[in-house]
């Protein structure tokens, strides 16, 4: 049985263009190179949350804002859709603006509780992304 890549969580295009530099389709695992960037991301992600956390305990925006927009980076290059999309506003509510990005924003505990709620939402997808990913590279 193999596994099913949620499209909703990966884009298939952008996923699948790393999985072309694959040297042998049949022997992907987290040894791969796919696999690797994979599992780096993994451990990145991870410690990211973590410094998250401690930027919504200091109430530090510019922090929020750094994180957001290098988590942002490496969930696009695998194409994780949901979790560059909660990157994306994080980084805009760390920069001063909405959630969106357009519109300036000139209150910090409101960009600093929708931060916390999307990074919470955030850990939920990464979850679900993870196992997805784990078990593919387990079964391929």
């Amino acid at each position: 049985m193999s596994v099913k890549l949620d499209e909703n969580l990966i884009d298939m295009g952008t996923f699948g263009q790393i999985l072309e530099l694959d040297d042998d389709p049949e022997e992907r695992d987290f040894e791969s190179f796919s696999g690797g960037i994979v599992a780096s991301f993994f451990t990145q992600a991870e410690s990211t949350f973590t410094d998250m956390e401690e930027g919504l305990k200091t109430r530090n925006l510019d922090s929020l804002y750094r994180l957001g927009h290098f988590l942002k980076g490496s969930s696009a290059t695998l194409g994780l859709v949901k979790i560059k999309d909660a990157c994306e506003k994080i980084q805009n509510l760390g920069a001063g603006k909405d959630e969106s990005g357009i519109k300036e924003l000139n209150d910090p505990d409101y960009a600093l509780n929708t931060i916390r709620s999307t990074l919470e939402k955030m850990k939920q997808d990464y979850a679900e992304v993870a196992g997805i990913l784990k078990k593919f590279y387990k079964e391929t």
